[in-house]
């Protein structure tokens, strides 16, 4: 079959928060997921302020290409086009038989009118599969079914051993999509982005999260604890028959307990109640070897991601040398809470 040509008047530049029965319309795609949805967009924009910009053909109301972009505008790091911000992969959804060439160009002249300094692709080899990647990662990806002893058999036995553990220890988990659950995630999240020698993303980030994802049942705030004290944590999303673990967080000095395979194990359970048939655990750099191997731990498919950076001034697709996960140092990790929560109050909108 032939690549689908178009010409100008078959494209379109939308704003998702605009564009009524958004949602509805990427459903069908099998590329679609939470972060090409409308609530995740809203995400972006309540928090920093970026502009989305969605590139979109249709053949009558079939989508044939969409391409989600936000626009961040830093007097720090320029003006980019990202696709998406914080986002794990953001595939071109329904891009079936489209003309890449025609795609790329287009954006890319819309970028160089909008005055983007580049465009930044999370997992779009399949449209741009002939160029050169900037960076790689893995996404592991766990099928699931209604029947957990299945599911729970398919773990490696360390898993299940600290499933038990976790369980022996007295350490209890609770789902919630409340505002306190998150909070109570955040003070873990601070934790453990400290000892990672990051600065936490700001809380009115999880804020917004909490008004336009989890108040819409779109997401799930797993907790653990012991004798009363939250020790580890992690916060889900949902969209129509997938899930997506997003961010997780411990206290170290429990580590022992393997409270956070017990937070991924009731959080499988709750998704397998509920008919969802699939569970993304998220992007792992290719040389985070203790996240690859407790992710390896849970019978997940893992395939490989690219990145993709294109220079408009070079005309051309760049390595990347310079993002977040580079820059944890040890100094970082010695500053002060609250120095740190400063930093990512500004920080995060930069980066993008």
């Amino acid at each position: 079959m032939h690549a689908h040509s178009f010409n100008s008047s078959d494209l379109q530049v939308i704003n998702p928060l605009k564009y009524n029965g958004w949602d509805e319309l990427i459903k069908s795609s099998p590329q679609s997921s939470i972060f090409h949805s409308s609530c995740w967009a809203r995400v972006l924009t309540s928090s920093y302020g970026y502009k989305p910009a969605y590139f979109s053909i249709f053949d009558g109301n079939e989508p044939l290409l969409i391409i989600p972009f936000m626009e961040i505008r830093s007097a720090l790091t320029g003006t980019r086009g990202v696709s998406l911000p914080f986002s794990d992969y953001c595939q071109p959804a329904a891009g079936k038989n489209i003309n890449s060439a025609d795609a790329l160009n287009w954006i890319i002249k819309y970028g160089r009118q909008a005055g983007w300094l580049s465009l930044e692709f999370k997992d779009a080899s399949a449209l741009l599969n002939s160029y050169t990647p900037s960076r790689l990662y893995h996404v592991h990806t766990l099928r699931l079914s209604q029947n957990e002893e299945d599911i729970f058999s398919g773990f490696r036995d360390s898993t299940r051993r600290n499933i038990k553990k976790a369980v022996g220890s007295g350490v209890r988990v609770t789902l919630s999509n409340s505002l306190e659950a998150t909070r109570q995630y955040y003070r873990l999240h601070v934790l453990t982005r400290k000892r990672q020698g990051l600065p936490p993303q700001p809380f009115f980030f999880f804020k917004e999260i909490y008004a336009h994802i989890l108040c819409k049942n779109y997401g799930t705030v797993a907790l653990a604890s012991q004798n009363g004290k939250n020790i580890a944590g992690a916060m889900f999303f949902q969209f129509h028959d997938k899930a997506y673990f997003k961010y997780g967080a411990s206290d170290r000095t429990k580590q022992h307990l393997r409270a956070s395979n017990l937070v991924m194990w009731e959080s499988i359970r709750l998704f397998c109640s509920q008919g969802i048939k699939s569970l993304c655990f998220g992007r792992t750099a290719l040389t985070n070897k203790g996240l690859l191997q407790f992710k390896n731990g849970w019978g997940c498919e893992q395939r490989t991601i690219s990145y993709y950076r294109y220079n408009m001034k070079t005309g051309g697709f760049v390595s990347d040398k310079t993002h977040l996960e580079t820059i944890g140092t040890r100094l970082m990790s010695k500053l002060p809470l609250p120095v740190l929560e400063l930093m990512g109050n500004i920080f995060y909108r930069h980066v993008g």
